[in-house]
């Protein structure tokens, strides 16, 4: 990966600067009066010989078959290769035939040819060993290899970031040493590895449950028939307290249990949690302060406007509670892969809310120009017709605004089909992406589960014990 990550056109440039330890003759015909038997160099690699002759070995002096041709140290000969056989003069090489084969030929043509069928990685590891460039490659050679480079490095990195959704960073490595670290331990197995034990299980279960109760008794607490009080509050509120109350303490037995304190405030699971459980308490902050301002003196203009303000404040924090659903994403394998397929396709993302507003802002000033002078008209300004060109390019056409020229007709149609080919264009792009992940992710989550799972064989264990109690109930009736 460090060779994937360098510039193949710089790659191996040390080997310009490098000195060859047994200086070159003065003509080649003098190297080879000094291999008065042998003209050619017997290279045996991964169990097939290849002949090449002196002369073509010494065109390229750095490299590991020119520094053998040119070597007059039989250790230095032997340093080079893996292994000498004496009676064939053969010098063995145990590397990939296959690639070498590429190897041979750039010495007798001179130029290295890349073909597609190989590893990048291995390819680079190769020519790496046998002291070749690829700038000897030509351009239509080197252009394909880096597509093919760049592609495999973002499968990797792409490898790596699915692999870390699923497997927690913090590793148990980290516990040792630490304050209380056995304690710690089982509380992090507990929160964070559902899979580990039973009470790990119904951990994660009851997570999910609390979640959704809270979301149910949120909504139910808006309709006007189910809106029963209890010591002046609804039902909905104290169902809600006790399931923050749950959320609390899960977030807390994280905060305590966990090895890394930076990488617990990086995750963004973590994140989520504290947003679901901070916009309650701030609720009950600010109530306390809206009863205590709440029977303000007529003339206090002063508190009427802060009582005016806090209430303003506490409608958003309970508008926030809705943020409490991504808590879902930390039980939820497709939440997850669609969040990751935004992260990967922000470039993406970006590229078409820029067109979206380019459109909204072109089309809403072309409307206005021709609509803003009918009676009655609706587009008396460019910001005015920018809702008309969101609704229009998002195909959505609530209809309550609509030119009423030819002129603006045609306008309109050009807008909703751009609309259409903007639309249209990611869709397959990002679904695809987001099937790709998807599918990985839950192939490295089952995989990190049975893992972690261990003996915790639900169904086997099951079925065995209804095997021996069976066994147990049978066999004193036989007796």
């Amino acid at each position: 990966m460090q060779d994937l990550d360098r510039d193949i056109y710089d790659l191996y440039a040390e080997y310009e600067d490098e000195e060859v330890e047994d200086h070159l003759p003065v003509s080649p015909s003098c190297l080879l009066l000094s291999h008065t038997k042998h003209f050619t160099l017997n290279i045996n690699v991964g169990g097939t010989l290849y002949h090449l002759p002196f002369t073509l070995a010494l065109r390229y002096p750095k490299t590991r078959i020119g520094r053998l041709a040119t070597s007059t140290d039989h250790n230095r000969k032997l340093d080079l290769c893996d292994d000498y056989i004496v009676h064939n003069n053969e010098f063995f090489f145990d590397r990939d035939p296959q690639i070498f084969h590429n190897i041979f030929n750039f010495y007798k043509t001179g130029v290295l040819w890349i073909k597609d069928e190989l590893c990048p990685c291995s390819f680079l590891e190769e020519i790496n060993y046998w002291g070749v460039r690829i700038k000897n490659s030509q351009r239509c050679c080197r252009i394909s290899f880096e597509e093919r480079q760049d592609e495999l490095n973002e499968q990797l990195k792409i490898q790596k970031q699915l692999l870390a959704e699923v497997e927690s960073e913090e590793t148990e490595a980290m516990f040792y040493g630490m304050l209380y670290s056995s304690l710690r331990r089982r509380i992090w197995h507990l929160m964070e590895k559902p899979f580990s034990s039973i009470p790990a299980k119904v951990m994660g279960v009851a997570s999910s449950m609390f979640v959704l109760v809270s979301l149910v008794a949120m909504t139910l607490n808006t309709v006007d028939e189910m809106q029963y009080k209890l010591s002046g509050r609804f039902y909905g509120e104290y169902v809600e307290t006790f399931c923050i109350a749950f959320f609390t303490m899960e977030y807390l037995l994280r905060l305590v249990s966990t090895p890394d304190l930076k990488l617990f405030g990086r995750s963004v699971l973590n994140t989520v949690d504290l947003i679901a459980i901070l916009p309650h308490y701030l609720q009950m902050i600010l109530e306390c302060f809206e009863d205590e301002d709440l029977h303000p003196s007529p003339g206090d203009i002063e508190t009427v406007g802060r009582v005016g303000k806090v209430g303003q404040v506490l409608r958003i924090m309970r508008l926030m509670r809705i943020f409490r659903i991504l808590k879902l994403a930390r039980h939820s394998t497709g939440l997850r892969a669609f969040g990751f397929t935004l992260r990967q396709c922000y470039q993406q993302v970006g590229c078409l809310l820029l067109f979206i507003g380019m459109g909204i802002f072109m089309f809403s000033a072309m409307v206005y120009t021709v609509e803003h002078d009918v009676h009655n008209t609706n587009f008396t300004s460019i910001p005015q017709a920018w809702w008309w060109a969101a609704v229009s390019i998002s195909t959505v056409g609530y209809g309550d605004m609509l030119p009423e020229t030819n002129l603006g007709r045609v306008f309109a149609f050009a807008c909703i089909a751009f609309g259409i080919i903007l639309n249209g264009m990611p869709i397959s792009v990002l679904y695809n992406k987001f099937s790709d992940y998807y599918t990985k992710l839950k192939s490295h989550e089952y995989t990190a589960v049975s893992r972690a799972r261990g003996k915790l064989q639900f169904a086997r264990r099951a079925a065995k014990k209804f095997t021996d109690y069976y066994d147990d109930v049978a066999l004193p009736k036989e007796q």
